[in-house]
């Protein structure tokens, strides 16, 4: 038993799949189908695609250029910031390599030597030649190399960081100076290096000839080693950061904007900014002559952009450092091109990289706006298009929406004046999904007719060509029980109308919600109509397709009661015409889900009579027991239901017996395999006329059945003794109200 569930549950989900794929390939195709007549129609739709189009492929070139432009500004920003590290380093090196070989020679040993000596507290024999004069040999000695290599000084310091020469006089002596701390620090380790500027301790001349202290100053610091190799002091030799290290840095400028500078790990620019006046106007450094960006500006975020008026509110060392300065300080190397805030607020795209043997970090930035000015320039040509497109489609939108009110107007104003080519407009009737109905009479006639036109609010080309299908489709049957089709035309303000026979009855589901089941005689007599009918339409190759109670009519005509009359050919079928797959697709799924075949559900193209078959058996039913073969609040359950799970008998519906031949027929119309049902609508017929009820409803039971009608004294009771059915496609409705639903057209 667990394996039939299983295999039964897996039946289930396999026809749920399918079914909701046929009804995804409906909703496509239709949407496609609906799209190509709209756009045919309604020619003002097309600037509008115009729009979206150029939107789409707008934005897509936007985004392409974007990507491109991004990845080149990247790539320019990098090789820049690559050239100049480059560049930096092996100037650096070269320091380095000049200060090693100063530092190693043997008269710069010996000179150091003489200084320890002649500080050593522990010889006996001080030296006899003065420590004025060993400064004097030594920075003699190291002159050529200083005006060669542009150092402005030096120094000596021995292990314990006590300065024991120095080319300003006043340092000498002086010990654990801590802005030279880290630089002899590493010296003393054996490592020659370069410092990151930083300001002076002792005073040196500025650009304007005088003598300041905390200027801006870096030494390149080597070991010196005596003849053990052992370390026994530092050399250093001052450099102005301002000479070939800023040079070297300001080399690096992108455009009018970029730019290419160092910090510290202080977030502070040891380099000079190329932007010193702006930051002068600015208040962030003084304006002086001599005073510059370097260990002047702090490289942090003041939140916007200062150049446009923006002013912080925060102290400037409260403020967070940029982005470029949060990554450099954490010793990461990067790229930003998304865009952030420099040091003057400014939006900037820029790279950088951190060294951390000279606990520097170099940046090279350009403005956003510069970097990305050829996009600029193309979202603005783009705009400006878009918008002169824009303007065009709202001009001719509403021009042709004028032009459509104007026509709707005068098709209003045709029926207002109740003349609809030859025929007069009496009283509406009801309206549907596609048009209205009127009662009406031929002008010279004066015959009664049903006057259907298209709503002129919803008309376009789709709307008419399945008008025009409907009333040839019709025309082209002669029984009875179909819906006769007396004229068809389209006035001069353009609206599209067929006349055809008036009813005055009401429709099989009217019939059951206000009498409730009906007998069987009756069932027999109403149903052997409806195959006459179809019969007829299955033998000129149509496919009705809707059969429902709602599209099947009861009237009294030419003095005879109970005539059926089938409605509604809108969804008939040709099977041998493929031009009208456009307007009924071959695999889409139509008709009234409470009525609708199996091989509807889960194969569309493959209906043919057979389908209209089912949903006879499926109307049978319903005036049988009140209530359709199957109900559900979810659609999905009713097509699962109507493809695979089998209706209760009518009797075991009704709780009553029902003739065996009769119950038979109606359950063979609703067999699952379309090749177990009866294959004709004839051949349903045949089956019908078996029971013993067929023949039993005369032209006396109909007239008393109309004469109580039309009395209003109908009851439940007189059918079946069953309540009358409450549930899916049953509802509420005047009597005057019956007849007028049946000229709705709510097929879809």
């Amino acid at each position: 038993m667990a394996v039939f569930h299983r295999t039964l549950r897996d039946k289930q989900r396999s026809s749920l799949n399918e079914t909701r794929m046929t009804w995804a390939k409906t909703s496509v195709r239709h949407s496609i189908q609906s799209t190509r007549l709209f756009l045919k129609k309604n020619l003002w739709a097309w600037p509008i695609v115009a729009v979206l189009v150029l939107s789409v492929v707008g934005f897509s070139i936007r985004s392409a250029i974007e990507s491109t432009m991004r990845s080149s500004v990247q790539s320019q920003l990098q090789t820049l910031l690559d050239v100049e590290v480059a560049m930096l380093q092996s100037w650096l090196k070269v320091q380095q390599s000049n200060a090693e070989a100063v530092a190693n020679s043997n008269e710069t040993q010996n000179f150091v030597k003489q200084l320890l000596e002649a500080v050593d507290p522990t010889n006996p024999m001080p030296q006899q030649l003065s420590t004025l004069m060993v400064h004097r040999e030594l920075e003699k000695y190291l002159g050529p190399t200083m005006s060669t290599h542009r150092y402005v000084g030096f120094l000596v310091a021995d292990k314990s960081r006590t300065i024991l020469s120095a080319s300003n006089a006043s340092m000498i002596g002086q010990r654990d100076i801590p802005s030279y701390e880290k630089m002899l620090d590493a010296a003393l380790e054996g490592r020659s290096t370069v410092s990151s500027p930083f300001p002076s301790a002792s005073s040196l001349k500025s650009s304007n000839g005088q003598y300041r202290t905390n200027m801006p100053t870096m030494y390149v610091v080597a070991p010196v080693r005596d003849d053990n190799f052992q370390i026994i002091a530092v050399l250093g030799l001052q450099m102005s950061p301002e000479e070939e290290f800023t040079k070297i840095l300001q080399l690096g400028r992108l455009g009018e904007s970029g730019e290419t500078y160092a910090i510290d790990r202080d977030a502070k620019m040891v380099s000079n900014s190329r932007f010193d006046t702006e930051l002068m106007l600015l208040g962030l450094i003084p304006q002086e002559n001599d005073t510059k960006s370097l260990l002047t500006i702090q490289v942090r975020d003041p939140g916007g952009n200062m150049l446009e008026g923006f002013r912080p509110g925060i102290l400037r060392s409260e403020m967070p450092p940029t982005r470029m300065a949060s990554s450099v300080i954490a010793g990461n190397d990067g790229f930003d091109i998304d865009g952030y805030h420099d040091y003057r607020g400014v939006p900037v795209v820029g790279a950088w990289k951190w060294l951390d043997d000279y606990a520097l970090g170099i940046a090279t930035e350009i403005d956003h706006a510069e970097a990305f000015k050829p996009l600029t320039i193309l979202k603005w040509a783009f705009w400006g298009l878009f918008a002169l497109l824009v303007a065009s489609s709202v001009a001719i939108f509403v021009f042709t929406l004028v032009v459509a009110r104007l026509q709707r107007d005068a098709q209003k104003a045709a029926i207002e004046a109740k003349e609809i080519g030859q025929y007069q407009l009496l009283e509406k009737l009801g309206q549907g999904a596609m048009g209205v109905v009127y009662k009406g009479q031929h002008a010279m006639l004066r015959r009664q007719t049903a006057i259907k036109m298209l709503d002129v609010e919803r008309i376009n080309d789709a709307s008419i060509a399945r008008f025009e299908r409907e009333v040839q489709i019709t025309c082209q049957l002669n029984n009875p029980n179909t819906i006769a089709i007396y004229d068809y035309g389209r006035t001069p303000e353009g609206v599209f109308y067929y006349a055809m026979e008036y009813l005055d009855g009401i429709n099989l589901e009217a019939l059951v919600e206000k009498a409730g089941p009906q007998p069987e005689s009756r069932v027999i007599h109403l149903l052997l109509q409806i195959c006459g009918s179809l019969f007829e339409a299955h033998s000129l190759g149509l496919v009705h397709r809707d059969i429902k109670p709602a599209n099947i009519m009861l009237n009294r005509r030419g003095g005879l009661s109970d005539v059926i009359k089938v409605l509604d050919f809108g969804l008939v079928k040709a099977l041998d015409e493929k031009k009208q797959a456009g307007m009924t697709a071959a695999n889409s799924l139509t008709g009234t889900p409470l009525y609708i075949s199996p091989e509807a559900i889960n194969s569309p193209g493959l209906v043919d009579a057979r389908s209209d078959i089912y949903a006879v058996g499926a109307t049978g039913y319903f005036l049988l027991t009140g209530r359709p073969p199957f109900v559900s609040d979810n659609l999905v359950d009713l097509l699962r239901m109507h493809s695979m799970d089998s209706p209760l008998p009518p009797s075991e519906r009704l709780g009553t017996p029902v003739s065996e031949p009769l119950e038979a027929a109606i359950m063979a119309c609703l067999e699952k395999n379309p090749a177990n049902r009866p294959q004709t609508a004839r051949d349903l017929s045949k089956l019908l006329t078996q029971s013993a009820a067929y023949g039993k409803w005369r032209v006396e039971d109909g007239d008393a059945w109309w004469g109580r009608y039309d009395r209003g004294q109908l009851k439940s009771s007189e059918s079946n003794g069953s309540p009358a059915p409450r549930g899916a496609e049953t509802r509420k409705a005047a009597p005057e109200q019956t007849m007028i639903s049946n000229y709705d057209d709510d097929t879809e």
